[in-house]
């Protein structure tokens, strides 16, 4: 492998190229971890991000977070009796319970697997 440089200056700087990686869907939940990991844990971060692995590491986070949240929400609303009954009884009775439940997987997410 061949090393060109070129002269910034006093200094001679490599010419570094990154490898081509896959364009994956980072969504909402990795961009919370990267955010994560760039406040908390900046070492972890730039060593992804250096060994080109960051992409793929959050689109992985991505996609278990977002696989937990809708489990999570599934199996409390069966729980707690959440139905399509409801809806169509009271809607702003249903409404108001998906919310909490929502909000409540968003939370037990966050804690195990975005804020880890």
């Amino acid at each position: 492998m061949e090393i060109t440089y070129t002269m910034q200056g006093d200094y001679l700087l490599p010419n570094l190229t990154l490898p081509e990686q896959e364009n994956r869907e980072i969504g909402i939940w990795g961009q919370r971890h990267k955010t994560y990991l760039l406040n908390h844990h900046k070492v972890r971060y730039y060593n992804l991000l250096t060994s080109c692995k960051l992409i793929d590491y959050l689109a992985d986070i991505n996609v278990q977070a977002e696989n937990m949240y809708q489990t999570l929400v599934k199996q409390l609303a069966e729980q707690e009796e959440v139905t399509e009954q409801l809806k169509a009884e009271n809607l702003m009775l249903w409404v108001q319970k998906m919310n909490n439940i929502q909000n409540r997987a968003r939370e037990i997410v966050n804690k195990n697997i975005i804020y880890q």
